[in-house]
């Protein structure tokens, strides 16, 4: 019989050495090799067909170096920014974000270009994280977070090197291998607190590749030494205070500000979410007996929780939720009702309302809105001031007394000493040199005026509370009124207050964080608010509820301020 083919040919390209390969594939039979052979390609094939399916349908590269523009985008949701209540221009541009990223197609037709990382700005408790699980939900891509706060190492950016001892890549590479895809929503939390001066590098530098469009597409992990392609992620970072922030690395990212919440959009946050999720956890959300009214839950923000979010309004909601199932408890079981302390027997009902709010959590912390009000009248030298914070805005009184009074000169040609000059109140340097500008400009116009109640004396500016650490380019008008309302010994109107930035020859210079000051005046509840004539439009582009029972007037030069504060 003729030898096989496939060992004859063999055979021939092996000479007439023995090899055992061709041994064994005669002893076996070449026919069902073959066919083994030809089964497992076949399984290989399917298998590597069905992965690439896979592959394309999440939005994944299976080349790690590759650089696309493709953005994978899945089918609408219909989930909007329900996290977070209020309606203003943060929600607008997120909005915009996420309906470019469902259909770019529809604006890069317009020559549109895909948006950078946006950056949320805004105080603690207003929602940040929040948005940015929303923005995921809405694109329907997978939401990966990580914490830069207080991260002074770049290797937890970067990688590590393999050759050290418990090497592993960088976060970024991290949220690909959690999420298994390329193109994830990655929230980037407390931006601002970064590490500073260490010795393992610069963390802030190392976000320049990371949130740069035209760099991350090759960005290169020390741990896999390799470029990986991450423009299709989309990076939303979150901060408190931007003056933390490089400005190279702000200027990655799309700035969207967040303010505080007033009264109305902290009642709706809370009865939306707060408290049915607060009841979900103390099991009382199938209870229909259990209920806040919402005077009690304005009660509650009023006196507990005036904070810009709802971070404190949340824990007291929480904290009543807990008593209230304890309550429950002990109204079912004479055994654990006989271990109730003597200050909550006799104490029923499931409802919180405004007057048995006190039953607990105690007395308000907060029982006046102002320092000074129709009991306490202001003093001459006494003005409400607008300031902005990293924790949203605030009403402050800046205080000017005179400790002595000029000395008696008998020659009447020699001009009078300047004054002296003490500020307190923990003031920044900017806020110290709006002071004496401020004094400069007051002194001044009293002169031109012939008057000089100010030089000579000793004088003392304090801005309560001494605790808390103040700065910033925006008191200059208040100070200047405070002084001139001292020289004078007329009392500004108590229902004012002002905001806005004094030049030496008495311009009026416009200032930030209009929304986050109208809202703090809202709080304190001022009628009439004053700011700087170049802000005009910033107020205008206020939702109209904030703008709802105060009266703004605008100011160009210090005459303007002086007209307005001590009218009747």
């Amino acid at each position: 019989a003729a030898p096989p083919p496939l060992a004859s040919a063999l055979g021939a390209a092996a000479g007439t050495a023995a090899n055992p390969v061709q041994v064994a594939i005669a002893k076996a039979g070449w026919k069902e090799q073959l066919w083994k052979t030809l089964r497992v390609l076949a399984v290989a094939f399917i298998v590597i067909s069905a992965f690439g399916a896979v592959m394309d349908d999440r939005g994944m590269s299976s080349r790690l170096g590759a650089a696309s523009s493709a953005v994978h985008t899945a089918e609408s949701s219909d989930k909007r920014f329900s996290d977070v209540c209020g309606v203003d221009e943060a929600k607008a541009e997120l909005e915009e974000i996420v309906m470019y990223l469902k259909d770019p197609g529809r604006f890069t037709r317009l020559g549109g270009k895909l948006p950078k990382g946006c950056l949320l700005m805004g105080p603690p408790g207003t929602g940040k994280t929040s948005i940015g699980s929303s923005i995921a939900s809405a694109l329907g891509r997978e939401f990966y977070r990580f914490s830069v706060g207080g991260l002074g190492d770049v290797a937890e950016i970067k990688g590590h090197r393999r050759t050290y001892v418990g090497a592993m890549p960088g976060k970024p590479i991290q949220c690909l291998k959690a999420t298994k895809r390329f193109n994830p929503v990655v929230l980037i939390d407390e931006v601002d607190k970064l590490g500073r001066g260490g010795t393992a590098g610069d963390p802030a530098s190392a976000l320049l590749e990371l949130l740069d469009p035209s760099q991350n597409s090759s960005f290169l992990d020390h741990y896999l030494d390799v470029p990986v392609d991450l423009s299709r992620c989309l990076f939303v970072c979150t901060a408190n205070d931007a003056s933390l922030i490089p400005g190279p690395l702000i200027d990655r990212m799309e700035v969207v500000r967040l303010a505080g919440y007033d009264l109305e959009d902290k009642l709706a946050i809370a009865r939306e979410h707060l408290v049915p999720r607060a009841l979900e956890e103390a099991g009382l959300a199938d209870d229909a007996g259990v209920k806040f009214t919402d005077d009690a839950l304005a009660a509650l923000i009023k006196g507990h929780a005036r904070e810009a979010g709802v971070r404190t309004l949340q824990k007291l909601v929480e904290k009543i939720s807990r008593k209230l199932a304890l309550r429950v408890v002990r109204s079912g079981d004479e055994t654990a009702a006989a271990t109730a302390p003597e200050a909550e027997r006799g104490r029923e009902g499931s409802v919180v309302s405004a007057e048995t709010l006190a039953d607990f959590v105690g007395k308000p912390r907060f029982s006046k809105d102002r320092l000074y009000d129709d009991e306490l009248p202001v003093p001459p030298g006494v003005v409400m001031g607008l300031a902005w914070t990293s924790m949203g805005g605030a009403a402050l009184y800046v205080e000017a007394t005179k400790l002595s009074a000029p000395p008696a000169s008998d020659d009447e040609t020699k001009p009078a000493a300047p004054p002296r000059l003490s500020t307190t109140g923990q003031l920044g340097g900017v806020m110290e040199e709006s002071t004496r500008v401020a004094l400069n400009h007051v002194r001044a116009r009293e002169a031109a005026a012939g008057a000089s109640g100010l030089d000579g004396a000793e004088l003392h500016v304090h801005v309560p509370d001494g605790a808390t650490p103040k700065d910033g380019p925006s008191a200059g008008v208040t100070v200047a009124t405070a002084l001139l309302s001292l020289a004078r010994g007329d009392p500004v109107r108590q229902d004012l207050a002002m905001t806005g930035e004094l030049s030496l020859t008495g311009r009026v210079l416009p200032v930030g964080g209009i929304k986050e000051k109208v809202i703090a005046a809202k709080r304190a509840g001022v009628a009439h608010v004053l700011l700087p004539d170049d802000n005009r439009s910033d107020y205008e582009e206020l939702p109209e509820y904030l703008k709802k029972d105060i009266e703004a007037h605008f100011a160009a030069t210090f005459e303007d301020v002086v007209a307005l504060a001590f009218s009747s």
